[in-house]
């Protein structure tokens, strides 16, 4: 009989409490399951992403269309809850609601945030914002610059600084003096990003984005090393905690219907995912999720024919937003040979022309190169938007096997909530809200 009692108070205190002690999130924006396996493909072997025993669907609608944007994605992530487009962490109606992060936080967890875009972007802002409009950055800094997150590395100084001081702000405000002051250690060198200490720790490391990693700068650091520092840093002291990490630009990638961006941006996001398996695999107590927030493109591993040309793939050498910035269109003869140097395609006068009569639109031009390019290689494309497509999950660690099957993004913080045994401190939201029908 006291056996028995034993093991019930075991089981209570596991189910009531939680049994995961870290959660690593890492969010690859606008990867689905196409951008992942086009990059197996390209690389000739499996991602570490795709290593992972647990795998499952999830649908990532928002509250008013089948289409969702990051914030109301991220805010689904982040939150629990369904949210119009361009909203962040808060209902269509107006009406605050906590993050996850926010909640663990409060309960003494460390929390971290990590991305390859301005820290005040769409998704990276939902695990700590409140606006009615993504586009409001300035209002978002200012809510992380009171957030008492742990550690903050990314980009986007601009929107912490006054115009004054070569940034964004109409205000005044110094953001980043008056975290210092709460007590973070800040750095925007990537040269000080292996020393970099602290209780708290922020780190900006351009004044905007971080540039693609195809073409980015010896002085701004890679996803996984600010992943690398970030576990470090959350992890020395044993305190339990919560790190989202974000893969900013397979999405944009997408957007430009660029293979090659897209498979650089997803090299560099698995990347950071090895890291966090490795941690993962020393520290049994922490889960992993990797997911996107929405699949960006449409991307298809063939058009046309059956047949997807991947040696045509790996010829090439540069992203099309760096290659047409480099490379003005007006001066044919070099834009030609430039094509044929760094994707090795030969471009005929027809073609030249049809590009050039985009000329007067700079994202079409841009576009239209992406699409030409993965033409050359049997990629196909649907759109230069988000779908509605649902996205992969991979789950490893304790509570893995919670994320199988077919279900919403909702679901994910309130089970990782569940998992490390902190409450939900807000009511569940039992329907969707999605204008029209969702009956499957």
């Amino acid at each position: 009989m006291k056996k028995v009692l034993v093991l019930t108070f075991v089981l209570f205190t596991i189910f009531s409490f939680g049994y995961v002690k870290n959660v690593i999130l890492l969010i690859g924006d606008g990867m689905g399951l196409s951008q992942v396996y086009l990059t197996q493909l390209a690389e000739g072997r499996p991602l570490e992403m795709t290593k992972t025993p647990y795998i499952g669907l999830v649908t990532t609608y928002s509250a008013n269309t089948w289409v969702t944007d990051s914030a109301a994605a991220g805010t689904a992530l982040a939150a629990g809850f369904k949210t119009n487009n361009g909203m962040i962490g808060m209902l269509p109606n107006g009406e605050r609601v906590p993050t996850i992060a926010e909640i663990l936080k409060m309960y003494g967890v460390k929390v971290g945030i990590i991305s390859t875009s301005r820290i005040t972007h769409a998704t990276p802002a939902s695990f700590y914002g409140h606006v009615n409009n993504r586009d409001l950055e300035n209002d978002l800094a200012e809510q992380l610059s009171k957030s008492n997150f742990d550690v903050i590395l990314g980009a986007g100084y601009g929107n912490f600084l006054p115009k004054s001081l070569g940034g964004k702000r109409t205000d005044d405000k110094n953001l980043i003096a008056n975290m210092v002051a709460q007590g973070y250690t800040y750095t925007n060198k990537r040269s000080e990003l292996a020393t970099l200490d602290g209780k708290k720790v922020i780190g900006l490391f351009a004044s905007s984005h971080l540039a693609p990693v195809a073409n980015r700068p010896s002085d701004q650091p890679t996803l996984d090393e600010m992943t690398s520092k970030a576990l470090e840093l959350l992890s020395k002291d044993g305190t339990p905690f919560f790190l989202m990490v974000e893969g900013s630009q397979i999405d944009w990638e997408a957007h430009g219907n660029d293979p090659y961006g897209v498979w650089k941006e997803t090299v560099e996001f698995d990347n950071a995912v090895k890291v966090a398996l490795e941690f993962a695999r020393k520290n049994p107590d922490t889960l992993i999720l990797v997911t996107g927030d929405h699949e960006t493109g449409g991307l298809s591993i063939a058009s046309k024919t059956y047949m997807i040309d991947i040696e045509k793939l790996r010829e090439y050498k540069m992203d099309t937003d760096t290659f047409m910035n480099k490379f003005p269109i007006d001066n044919k003869k070099v834009f030609i040979e430039a094509v044929k140097e760094n994707y090795g395609i030969e471009m005929t006068d027809q073609e030249y022309a049809a590009l050039l009569s985009k000329k007067g639109n700079p994202t079409d031009l841009v576009n239209s190169f992406g699409r030409y390019i993965s033409d050359k290689a049997q990629i196909g494309w649907t759109s230069f938007e988000h779908t509605g497509v649902p996205v992969p999950i991979y789950a490893f660690g304790p509570g893995a096997e919670n994320f199988t099957g077919w279900f919403d993004n909702t679901e994910i913080p309130r089970t990782i909530a569940r998992l490390m045994g902190y409450p939900l401190t807000y009511p569940i939201q039992k329907e969707p809200i999605i204008t029209g029908s969702i009956n499957y």
